[in-house]
């Protein structure tokens, strides 16, 4: 019954936010390397080497698994032969402990793409700090962005509403792949 209480206090939380991305499309994304999990297992992020291999979707997320988290976790790993075949790389950010990420890198993401924590420098260079009342609460914004080979932003969406996010994301990295 707490965790039913405790998910409730985290929903109305997040629903009271707003969620206001500050890197705008064309800023050069900040370089960052990062722990976390694939497929259960450690796993280690460079977001310059993953630029090599194509375009790169970060999505971050509050906290695992809440139910907003999970779903797009879920529509993300339903969605990500499309990403593949796109050329992209997904990973998913937030600032869970990594014990968390590698539960719900399993569970949550199926296997089939990357989660990674998400350090205080990183949650301030992308803009995704979750604030309420002007102080910070500790989660990130629900804020996806695409990223050019070239190191650039090609699309952010910021909405505390996951349901868009894939959908958005899967467009821009098709409008790089068609450009490139």
């Amino acid at each position: 019954m707490r965790n039913i209480a405790a998910a409730g206090a985290a929903f109305a939380l997040l629903a009271s936010t707003q969620a206001h991305a500050e890197l705008p499309n064309g800023a050069r994304a900040p370089d960052f390397a990062a722990k976390g999990a694939l497929a259960g297992k450690p796993f280690s992020f460079s977001l310059k080497q993953a630029l090599k291999k194509g375009p790169v979707v970060l999505y971050f997320y509050p906290k695992a698994f809440t139910q907003g988290c999970t779903l797009e976790a879920h529509a993300f790993a339903e969605a990500s032969d499309q990403f593949k075949a796109a050329g992209a790389s997904v990973v998913g950010m937030s600032n869970d402990d990594i014990a968390t990420l590698q539960k719900f890198s399993t569970e949550a993401c199926r296997d089939k793409f990357a989660v990674a924590a998400a350090s205080p420098a990183v949650i301030k260079a992308y803009d995704v700090d979750l604030k309420r009342d002007g102080k910070s609460t500790g989660l990130t914004k629900r804020t996806s962005y695409v990223i050019a080979p070239n190191g650039r932003v090609a699309m952010v969406h910021s909405d505390m509403d996951y349901r868009d996010h894939v959908k958005m994301t899967l467009e821009a990295v098709r409008r790089i792949k068609t450009r490139g």
